[in-house]
């Protein structure tokens, strides 16, 4: 939103991701509040907002998905991120809301990050249909192991790399990795040919190769799909579901929760990638974390009154935010619980004689 830091986007080396005419920016951000972003800034740019809206949508045949990509714990990314959410679902009901979240780091320097994140995850589950998180610490991991890279070099190579989820996952309809309205966060992971297929596929899963600080082998699967590109076999795709399924844990009532999908043409500059998109319980560590500092600041009311300040700020979002995460953590508690309990045989039939 911040003039100055658009303008230096616009200089950089993803200048030609964006197109000019459809920014919309004011003299100052949001100064890390989500109210500012979203009381504020939201009801003040709504109708620019769904003026370039309209017009991106009048040059699509078939509008199927808005992506967004915001931040969770400054004030635009979270405030007027999600306040964007709001104006799509009314203006665009029938159209999916798929929203890449990327959330602070447990030594994140933003003071207020736990309320802006939480603020947001309440509107997350209210619009969006989809919600792929990642977090600032993983992302500082991967490009840690790219040492030729410059650091803008870095940026962009994320954002390349993990761009194909926008093409690739509207082949497959998302209500199967999305079984329950407010579980709706999906881990995402694309794997390029980096090295041997199967390798590739086993990466996958693995803990070291995730958006996320998780483990999803480890955690419990509802859902899973597998999405190929490339010189690949279908034999090579059943081969290795088959030869992973033993090594995880998927719910009871869904042991066949896979979905795949093939396309014969490669990415561009590899021979084949893996995009794997996962509905695991494994993000529930995050969660935890987030609330348990939103708990201790809130139960100071530490700096409310700068959120507070703001017209059509009330004290009552944040409660209303606390217990929907809390819901949220507490289902995939059950999941896990149910998954975890014994498994009664039903008794057998009784023959009167």
């Amino acid at each position: 939103m911040e003039e100055g830091v658009v303008n230096e986007i616009l200089q950089g080396p993803l200048r030609d991701v964006f197109d000019s005419k459809q920014l919309i920016t004011d003299v100052s951000g949001s100064g890390n509040n989500w109210a500012v972003g979203h009381k504020m800034y939201g009801c003040r740019y709504q109708e620019h907002i769904v003026e370039k809206l309209r017009k991106a949508a009048e040059h699509c045949d078939c509008l199927q998905c808005f992506f967004i990509i915001h931040s969770m714990g400054g004030g635009t990314g979270s405030g007027l991120g999600t306040f964007l959410l709001r104006i799509l679902e009314d203006e665009f009901p029938e159209v999916y809301r798929f929203v890449t979240s990327v959330y602070p780091s447990r030594e994140d320097d933003v003071v207020t990050s736990p309320y802006n994140s939480v603020l947001a995850m309440k509107e997350l589950s209210d619009h969006a249909d989809c919600v792929l998180p990642i977090e600032n610490e993983s992302l500082f991991d991967i490009v840690s192991k790219i040492n030729q890279m410059t650091n803008c070099g870095k940026l962009g190579s994320t954002v390349k790399q993990t761009s194909p989820i926008t093409s690739s996952a509207g082949g497959i309809h998302h209500s199967h990795e999305k079984p329950f309205d407010t579980m709706n966060n999906i881990v995402a992971n694309l794997l390029l040919n980096l090295t041997r297929l199967d390798q590739m596929f086993s990466d996958a899963f693995s803990k070291d190769h995730q958006l996320l600080q998780a483990d999803p082998k480890h955690s419990l699967y509802l859902a899973c799909a597998l999405l190929v590109r490339g010189n690949v076999q279908i034999s090579d795709l059943r081969r290795n579901i088959e030869r992973l399924k033993p090594s995880l844990q998927f719910v009871s009532w869904n042991q066949e929760g896979w979905k795949t999908s093939l396309c014969s043409v490669p990415p561009v500059g590899h021979s084949h990638s893996l995009l794997a998109l996962a509905n695991n319980t494994c993000v529930k560590p995050t969660f935890i974390e987030l609330k348990e500092r939103f708990v201790r600041l809130y139960k100071k009311k530490a700096h409310l009154h700068h959120y507070l300040h703001i017209d059509g700020m009330e004290q009552s979002c944040f409660s209303e935010a606390l217990s929907s995460l809390s819901d949220l953590i507490e289902e995939y508690n059950q999941l896990e619980a149910a998954s975890c309990g014994p498994t009664v045989d039903p008794p057998r039939l009784k023959i009167a004689m």
